[in-house]
């Protein structure tokens, strides 16, 4: 049978409809992104940044005291006694610089915690001693591996398991639909232990970007990637064709940008600043700072965010359990009652050609 113009026509139109429909996705993906990279990252300005002042006397409360007003609210500035509480602080990440007055002015920076910040404060400090008219003297305290001068890399391995795992949420979920919960479960957990040894490859033998503790950064990534897995595929019985573009909300706009791997939070507008304290990016990448270069100091914090988003994950896991059950259970209700007037039927033709018969 021929195909009339009409009938090519409403196929065309119908096939259009289908892609403009699909094209929502990449949108709204292009805006989200734009929000929230521009949004977290194109302006940085410190805020509440907490540097100390090495000296108890009067001149060094009053340069702290000037430099606290002249940042009007950019820098949180503290007189500390001595060299050794300054750089305690630095190493426990209570504060970002530690500036020592005299005739040969001494800057002590932790470019471990942040590159960023430790430069933004070094500009700071050069200026105040080019002030008093002598060279400013940085030594870093907790520098980072030789693999990673700038410090960023670890967000880069954000980067690289995140993807790994929000991408196996779309073959799990949409491949593995036909599959019962329990063995998407099962794969989510298997390819989450995949993607974190291959961030651990990363980490340690194939770009040094750490130098030592690669085991305690090998269980953070499975941890993290876990938790994104189980998370994505229960969601996936929920949200569906849809489930990318939740998945990246989640784990791309709102992750990388409040993850502190490029700019801590006092250099970043409020909102991304408080996702810092509890998203699981920022847990991951401050958990590898704090096991790596710090000496474990508030890795027991990370790890527990890390661990609240696995288990959500299974919390997630458990509530789509139920749901699919409860779709089971109706589609054979319905399919029950569909065979029930057809049962009938046959049962009074039966009956019928009995008393015929007779």
């Amino acid at each position: 049978m021929s195909t009339g113009p009409g009938d090519t026509s409403g196929s065309t139109a119908g096939a259009l409809r289908h892609v403009l429909s699909h094209l929502v996705t990449p949108l709204l993906m292009c805006i989200g992104m734009g929000l929230a990279y521009l949004g977290a990252f194109h302006a940085p300005q410190p805020h509440d940044l907490r540097v100390d002042v090495v000296g108890s006397g009067a001149s060094a409360h009053a340069l702290a005291q000037t430099l606290q007003d002249k940042g009007d609210g950019a820098l949180s500035v503290r007189t500390v006694a001595d060299r050794d509480t300054a750089v305690n602080h630095l190493m426990r990440e209570q504060s970002y610089g530690a500036y020592l007055p005299g005739e040969s002015p001494e800057l002590l920076v932790a470019t471990a915690s942040s590159d960023t910040s430790a430069t933004v404060v070094q500009k700071v400090f050069t200026e105040v001693a080019a002030g008093q008219g002598s060279p400013l003297q940085v030594t870093n305290v907790a520098p980072t591996a030789d693999g990673d001068p700038t410090g960023q890399g670890i967000f880069f391995l954000l980067v690289a398991v995140s993807i790994g795992s929000y991408a196996s949420v779309a073959v799990i979920g949409g491949a593995g639909a036909v599959l019962a919960l329990r063995i998407r479960a099962a794969l989510a957990v298997g390819a989450s232990l995949v993607v974190s040894v291959i961030g651990a490859v990363f980490a340690g033998p194939l770009f040094g970007l750490v130098d030592h503790g690669l085991a305690g950064l090998w269980a953070m990534a499975w941890l993290y990637s876990a938790g994104i897995l189980l998370i994505g595929v229960g969601l996936h019985t929920f949200l569906k064709r849809w489930t990318t573009l939740g998945v990246m909300v989640l784990f791309v706009m709102l992750n990388f940008t409040s993850s502190g791997g490029i700019f801590r939070p006092e250099l970043q507008p409020g909102f991304f600043g408080s996702l810092h304290a509890f998203w699981n990016g920022a847990g991951l990448v401050e958990g590898v700072r704090s096991h790596v270069y710090f000496g474990g100091h508030g890795l027991g914090g990370h790890v527990l965010v890390l661990a609240l988003w696995f288990l959500a994950g299974l919390a997630v896991m458990a509530v789509a359990g139920l749901a699919e059950s409860r779709r089971r259970r109706a589609v054979a209700e319905r399919s029950h009652a569909a065979a029930l007037p057809s049962a009938g039927a046959a049962a009074d033709e039966e009956e019928m050609e009995e008393a015929v018969g007779v």
